[in-house]
């Protein structure tokens, strides 16, 4: 079963020509009637999500009956304005009746005629609001017909699509397409920061679908107080750079939906960061009796939610202990951290079978990987 959010329904209003003629180029008159379009979601509840698949983040949700945007089409998803920012839903839930319909996403519209005529309506019977000329390209709303809705100057116009040319455009390359340390990954946490001495961090996630990467998230994020280490080691306040795979996910609450082995918290849980002891960089629990002189405590807010990076796996003594993706908006004493939305956005997405793995990195050494 396909999870799904609030019902909504969208109605944009768009002339269109009953019979398309050579419209902009000539004055041909002829009749035209308006159509209303309705994208109405069938099912009760319809996730908005960050990206066009059931494997993006979702941001929010709309109710029954709300009319949204509804910008352009890929595949199975509809593009939408979701409060100001890019949101998807599929089109399987949402039943579009009228005769226009939203251009394709990734497409570009190039005039193809000397000069074509911008109409205010979708007819050569609609008065001219101006031109554009050939190899110009267009900012496309829909179509409707043989007619292009397009934003001309700050407002509405229509050209005929028998002079505009529709062309796929090739999807901008991604970070991780360059990267070649990936190996098996199929997902990917990249922490970048500007430099190494910046506490403040870009986080973003991609997924490989069909052989291709995607970008699910981008979110803000906070490193150790003193940034990165160019060599990590206890006490630092310094965040490791490196490509480290995930390990269990934890967190002071019963499980959010993560798929990643999960822990929950308990008031005796403690991370030793005792360099001397046997136990050094391990999760155990209290009282020390005598096994370690120091541990940090688990049960924080810190530690609401979140999951260990494999960090100093062979725990050798003195170069780092405890460092976790964790909640937080200020700085950490070493870790990574973002806001606890974002936290468990990434925890439900993360997928033990498509092998992730965290890159963490100034900007300017992203060639690396």
């Amino acid at each position: 079963m396909k999870k799904l959010m609030v019902g909504m329904a969208l109605t944009a209003t768009l002339a269109t020509a009953v019979t398309p003629g050579f419209g902009s180029i000539g004055g041909n008159q002829e009749k035209a009637y308006a159509a209303t379009v309705t994208y109405k979601v069938t099912a009760s509840k319809l996730n908005v999500r960050s990206g066009a698949g059931t494997t993006y983040g979702i941001i929010g949700s709309v109710v029954k009956g709300q009319a949204l945007s509804v910008m352009s089409k890929s595949g199975s998803w509809y593009k939408i304005n979701y409060n100001g920012r890019t949101g998807y839903v599929s089109s399987d839930y949402v039943q579009a009746s009228g005769t226009a319909t939203p251009p394709a996403e990734s497409t570009t519209y190039t005039v193809t005629a000397s000069m074509l005529n911008v109409r205010s309506g979708a007819g050569t019977n609609y008065a001219s609001i101006g031109s554009v000329t050939k190899g110009q390209k267009l900012s496309v709303v829909s179509k409707s017909g043989s007619w292009y809705k397009i934003n001309y100057n700050g407002r509405t116009g229509y050209v005929s699509s028998d002079y505009v040319q529709a062309s796929a455009t090739a999807s901008p390359k991604l970070v991780v397409d360059s990267f070649k340390t990936l190996g098996n990954a199929q997902q990917v946490i990249l922490v970048t920061a500007d430099n190494y001495d910046t506490k403040s961090a870009k986080i973003q996630t991609f997924e490989k679908v069909d052989g291709k990467w995607k970008q699910v998230l981008t979110a803000n994020g906070v490193l150790g107080q003193k940034g990165f280490a160019l060599s990590k080691k206890e006490g630092d306040m310094e965040s490791p750079t490196g490509k480290y795979t995930i390990g269990t996910a934890f967190g002071r609450y019963a499980n959010s939906g993560t798929k990643l082995p999960y822990r929950k918290i308990t008031a005796n849980d403690v991370w030793v960061d005792d360099s001397k002891s046997s136990l050094y960089n391990t999760w155990q629990q209290k009282p020390a009796n005598g096994r370690w002189t120091s541990a940090e405590n688990m049960d924080i807010p810190a530690y609401d939610y979140g999951f260990v990076i494999n960090y100093n796996e062979s725990r050798t003594p003195g170069k780092g202990s405890a460092i976790f993706f964790h909640v937080g908006t200020n700085y950490t004493a070493g870790c990574t951290a973002t806001s606890k939305e974002q936290v468990v956005s990434i925890l439900k997405w993360l997928n033990p079978e498509k092998n992730p793995v965290i890159i963490q990195s100034p900007v300017s050494e992203l060639d690396k990987y």
